[in-house]
């Protein structure tokens, strides 16, 4: 069993990484490598020592997560690529793996909150392929071995995924830009307006187009005055206190409501930037705060 732990533990990040893109899910993510190194273990002796275990084990991650997308069923999605985060868990950036400056960034722009949604608009298979192709980097011939059909089916799926995906803007490009004395800043300011209850300050803050929403509720608000008639009738009238965090590679904060004598988790949001404005504010509020790095409550 050392051995076999020694053998795949070198994969284990960036293969929860490709489940979650796959699936959209946190948690699913999670049972899915479970699975998959489970079924690797049970058939490690079906497992043909080409110099690295790498493919075998995407391969397995690949199955699984298909037939889990096939037994939930096509989600009935929106038009709008962005309202899919409805459906979707925000990531932990803290569990990303990456070697290179490069890897880096190409390893957050892979997780980031439009790609994914985005990923969603497409089928299972065209997902598969996408994400070996492009993310992973594995040849058309690789990718046709992995799961188990033709080059030319992998070549055309492709070409559908890349039409549909086309280019998602990138907030790694607007936070490097910014700059990291900037975004901390910005990350700063929103925590004391929110803390302060500053709906002035708060509404400041955003773009004139801006979008909040609160996956999984359907409901979301779009431009300045109605986010701050929202946010004035709704969460100002509570107290509360807000941590950095960082998810899907973008900026983020743990927000806490007070509950008699301590703050409770209410929700992770997700800032999107435009520029030095924040265009859109994603607040999960049904996400788990430890694999964030977030306390589970805090003291009044």
């Amino acid at each position: 069993m050392d051995t076999f732990e020694q053998l795949v533990e070198p994969w284990r990040g960036e293969l929860h990484a490709h489940c979650y893109r796959m699936l959209g899910s946190f948690a699913d993510a999670e049972d899915a490598v479970q699975e998959t190194l489970l079924r690797a273990w049970k058939s490690l002796d079906e497992y043909e020592d080409r110099g690295s275990i790498r493919p075998w084990l995407y391969k397995i991650a690949t199955n699984r997560c298909l037939t889990l997308i096939e037994r939930r069923g096509r989600r009935e999605l929106p038009v709008d690529a962005e309202e899919a985060a409805l459906w979707l868990e925000p990531y932990p950036t803290n569990r990303l793996d990456w070697t290179t400056p490069e890897t880096r960034v190409a390893t957050l722009e892979s997780v980031e909150l439009a790609f994914v949604a985005t990923l969603q608009h497409l089928s299972a298979l065209q997902r598969a392929v996408l994400l070996l192709r492009d993310v992973l980097a594995f040849a058309a011939r690789e990718v046709a071995e992995l799961l188990d059909t033709s080059v030319a089916a992998v070549n055309s799926a492709l070409q559908r995924a890349r039409a549909v995906v086309g280019s998602v803007p990138t907030q790694q490009t607007t936070l490097r830009a910014l700059g990291e004395p900037a975004q901390r800043h910005l990350v700063r300011r929103y925590m004391a307006a929110w803390e302060a209850g500053d709906v002035d300050e708060i509404v400041a803050m955003l773009a004139d187009d801006a979008k909040y929403s609160m996956p999984p509720l359907p409901q979301w608000f779009a431009g300045r005055a109605a986010i701050r008639t929202f946010l004035e009738e709704g969460p100002l009238q509570s107290q509360w206190r807000l941590l950095p965090a960082s998810a899907n590679g973008q900026l983020a904060v743990g927000t806490y409501i007070l509950e008699g004598d301590r703050y409770v988790p209410a929700g992770l949001d997700l800032l999107v930037l435009r520029g030095g404005e924040i265009a859109e504010v994603v607040s999960f509020l049904e996400a788990e705060f430890a694999p964030f790095g977030l306390p589970t409550e805090l003291p009044r």
